[in-house]
């Protein structure tokens, strides 16, 4: 389930920066998103964080969850903005996607 979490993470992050306008150019070039298509890449992005912290808590309960949760967080958040947004931001979009299909397999097995 951590692997899961971790990847909802990443994905959340990555809908919370297509939220911005500087992040929608940096991935897009001049074709910035209508502010209602970045309200709803926010509103996913808030849903995704959400189900994350509730599968951190289930998995581990309201002792280790939230800080288990906390982690994850640093880890997905890291590679985004030192590794991918600089060096490899065609990577992003697709990772986002993959991620969490990937964690939902293992999840399951």
């Amino acid at each position: 389930m951590m692997l899961l979490a971790l990847a909802l993470s990443f994905s959340a992050f990555t809908a919370l920066s297509l939220a911005m306008e500087k992040h929608q150019q940096d991935l897009h070039g001049k074709a910035a998103a209508t502010p209602a298509r970045r309200t709803q890449w926010r509103v996913l992005g808030w849903g995704l964080l959400t189900v994350a912290f509730a599968l951190c808590v289930v998995d581990h309960g309201w002792a280790m969850g939230p800080v288990l949760w906390l982690g994850a967080l640093t880890l997905a958040g890291v590679p985004l903005a030192f590794g991918l947004y600089p060096y490899r931001p065609a990577w992003i979009a697709p990772l986002a996607v993959v991620l969490p299909v990937a964690g939902l397999v293992v999840a399951l097995m």
